[in-house]
């Protein structure tokens, strides 16, 4: 028949790429069986997970460059994690109405969208064209 135990582990990291430091905790369970093998099962949020030295992602940039630290070292080292900020909430000013909403800036519409996609080539032929009719043989 199979033993076990739980033991609940926090292990602290830090990302070396933006410095986010945070925790995660774990439920480490052990199970022997019978023959007196010993199996190690880490658990997060009740579901299993791999231990938490292979590849820890940050969860504030996602990178894979972590490290982590002795268990129980941001407890002796408060410093290190940032103080939680307040929810602010919404900040109501007396005697003042916010502003009515402006109706969207309109499209130009579609003739006007097709001379200036026509007029613009058109305009940079002609005064090629005249350059090199022109100015060009000026200059020669």
């Amino acid at each position: 028949m199979p033993e076990g135990f739980e033991t609940r582990v926090s292990w602290p990291f830090e990302c070396l790429r933006c410095l986010h430091v945070w925790e995660e905790d774990f439920l480490l369970r052990t199970v022997v069986d019978a023959r007196g093998n010993e199996t190690q099962i880490w658990l997060s949020s009740g579901v299993a997970v791999q231990p938490p030295w292979s590849g820890p992602s940050c969860p504030g940039c996602g990178a894979y460059r972590v490290t982590s630290f002795p268990s129980g070292y941001l407890s002796r080292h408060p410093e290190l994690v940032a103080a939680q900020e307040p929810d602010p909430g919404p900040v109501r000013v007396p005697g003042i109405k916010p502003p009515d909403r402006v109706a969207a800036v309109q499209r130009a519409t579609l003739p006007g969208r097709l001379l200036v996609a026509l007029g613009m080539p058109i305009a940079l032929f002609v005064g090629y064209e005249l350059y090199a009719a022109i100015v060009k043989p000026v200059h020669h």
